[in-house]
């Protein structure tokens, strides 16, 4: 019993690092399943029996990708004891770990497209929208933000970091962009100060 369920987890982490190989190099829409199952040396039925179908085994690897980018974040937060500068340090490590090669096209470019908006949102919501939502309501809990709904700031901030990752992923000069983001994301958090805490 014990084995097998080893060789379906097996089976289920071949299928997931070999879809996410092809997703990245081919894009989804033209990753074949066929090429992709040969690759993993595995069946169809073996796929279809742990995902369903394509669509299937893409929105699990592009749940394993947020996790990857919600982990960096985390860790980058985690550098420093000061709620501002891991507020800052979390944002800027989204940002750089959702336009690494391997990640940005599953996550900003094909996630919304392939599985809908709201699919990919609730997705988010799971990673790092939720470790914002904690930063940020602890951080309005001890009186370092203005009196504005949690609700509201997380989407909103949320929201900003999406977009200026995909601006990234998509500009040809991608070091000079991502200067000017980080550069943006230190004066656009300076405007949620309360002025109490500025130091």
């Amino acid at each position: 019993m014990k084995r097998n369920k080893a060789d379906t987890d097996v089976t289920i982490r071949q299928l997931i690092e070999v879809g996410r190989a092809h997703f990245t190099e081919h894009g989804y829409a033209d990753a074949s399943l066929e090429s992709i199952v040969q690759e993993a040396k595995l069946t169809r039925g073996a796929l279809y029996h742990h995902f369903g179908n394509k669509k299937g085994l893409f929105r699990i690897v592009l749940e394993s990708v947020q996790a990857e980018v919600a982990e960096h974040v985390e860790q980058a937060a985690s550098m420093s004891e000061d709620v501002w500068e891991q507020l800052h340090l979390g944002c800027r490590a989204f940002v750089i770990a959702a336009v690494e090669p391997r990640r940005k096209h599953i996550m900003l470019i094909d996630g919304p497209s392939v599985l809908g908006w709201e699919e990919w949102r609730m997705l988010d919501g799971k990673h790092s929208m939720r470790l914002l939502r904690e930063q940020l309501q602890m951080m309005k809990e001890r009186g370092h933000l203005h009196p504005v709904s949690i609700d509201a700031i997380t989407h909103f901030l949320s929201g900003a970091l999406n977009e200026i990752a995909l601006w990234n992923a998509q500009h040809s000069d991608s070091k000079q962009s991502m200067e000017e983001t980080m550069a943006v994301i230190s004066l656009f958090l300076e405007g949620f100060k309360r002025r109490s805490s500025n130091r």
